[in-house]
């Protein structure tokens, strides 16, 4: 992102590019203490239920197993994606430290680790190199596939870190992750299995079992959400929606609600299968989380129009948001004009984007401008494209 500043007030304009690549990507090295780590914890989960069946252990270390699952998973799902990832909300101090310790016996990795290549994914969504877990590299890969390779991610510069390393939280856990991580995934369970004299199966089933349901029912977001569903909201990347797969992971089901990531809701009406949703909302009304952002409801209600007509008709009723770049009526301007715009506007912030002039100040507002269009600098969804529309002023011709 390049930046020119004329003499007088100070006011940005920010030339939006994709850049080059300097070489291809090279082939990807195995990422054997990841991949081994995964693998003998699997071994591990399959042989303490040979020897320590459900049936033979005790009824408190099961219900400790379906917590330590769901506990975990909503640190993922509330902490990791809606609040970290997509700043879908703000929460006070001891709700970031009880997230990054829940989301830490998930298992995959710092706060920081997981949303940047979250960021990523959101911004090259499918794309077969730059998506770490892209669906369009097969079902396995997108599951689980992608764990075995370390990651190269040549664009990850691109994505916004500054909020993540201000941080306290982020940057402690970060910091001490594997400890942190070890003690509230694997020590903690069989001490709460003492309290009722079965440590060893409280181990296996709440430290080695849930394990296991909590990786594999996040990983089913990236790749049976990708695959199998309905797309209610959009078709512009493979996300999808699914029931079964809302109730395994707190409510991520509906994943085609991906078209509007800032939004802390993974479905937009009240009765979704959303847990997740409702512990932002009773968060939210006792004080402890604030500033939840939703996406405004003419956008939600247009996408689904959109995709209802599409799906039912195979044709369109295109509204005026839709027109084509030849359509615009209003001024054209060269970087003169521009610069005297620029001028006479202290404080604003005017982006060039696909030709055009947008005063985007007032979106900063509500949104991080770095990557609110949905696909970043890749591709931008339908409604990023509406919105950006919206925000023109003038369209921009050298030399005109």
């Amino acid at each position: 992102m390049g930046e020119r500043n004329s003499p007088g007030p100070i006011v940005s304009i920010h030339l939006l590019q994709m850049p080059r690549d300097s070489s291809e990507p090279g082939t990807p090295q195995i990422w054997w203490s990841n991949g081994i780590f995964f693998l003998l914890t699997h071994l591990a989960a399959f042989v303490g239920v040979y020897y320590y069946p459900a049936w033979q252990v005790k009824r408190a270390s099961l219900v400790l197993a379906f917590l330590a699952w769901q506990l975990a998973d909503f640190g993922i799902t509330v902490g990791y994606h809606r609040l970290y990832s997509h700043k879908a909300f703000k929460a006070a101090p001891g709700v970031r430290v009880a997230l990054a310790l829940l989301g830490s016996a998930g298992f995959q990795g710092s706060i920081k680790w997981w949303c940047l290549r979250h960021r990523l994914h959101h911004r090259y969504t499918d794309d077969p190199v730059h998506d770490p877990y892209a669906a369009t590299n097969g079902l396995f890969y997108s599951h689980m596939g992608w764990i075995f390779y370390k990651p190269t991610y040549e664009r990850m510069k691109l994505i916004e870190r500054d909020d993540l390393d201000r941080d306290p939280v982020v940057r402690f856990q970060h910091e001490y992750y594997v400890p942190i991580a070890l003690t509230v995934g694997f020590a903690f369970p069989p001490i709460f299995g003492c309290l009722w004299g079965d440590p060893i199966g409280s181990f296996v089933w709440a430290g080695l079992v849930s394990r296991l349901f909590i990786w594999h029912c996040t990983f089913l977001v990236n790749s049976l959400a990708h695959w199998d569903g309905l797309q209610p909201y959009s078709d512009e990347d493979t996300s999808r929606g699914n029931l079964i797969l809302a109730l395994l992971t707190g409510g991520e089901g509906n994943h085609n609600f991906h078209a509007f990531p800032h939004d802390f809701r993974s479905g937009p009406a009240f009765f979704d299968w959303d847990p997740s949703k409702w512990i932002i909302i009773a968060l939210h009304r006792l004080g402890l989380v604030y500033g939840l952002r939703r996406a405004k409801q003419e956008d939600v209600s247009d996408a689904a129009r959109y995709m209802h007509e599409k799906h039912q008709y195979g044709t369109l009723s295109e509204s005026p948001t839709d027109e084509s770049e030849d359509d615009w009526q209003g001024e054209i301007w060269d970087m003169d004009r521009l610069e005297k715009y620029q001028q006479g506007k202290p404080g604003k912030c005017i982006v060039l984007l696909d030709e055009f002039v947008l005063d985007v100040t007032s979106y900063l507002g509500d949104h991080t401008f770095n990557w609110a269009f949905h696909g970043g600098l890749n591709k931008h969804s339908r409604a990023a494209n509406k919105t950006m529309r919206k925000l023109r002023i003038a369209r921009f011709r050298e030399g005109h």
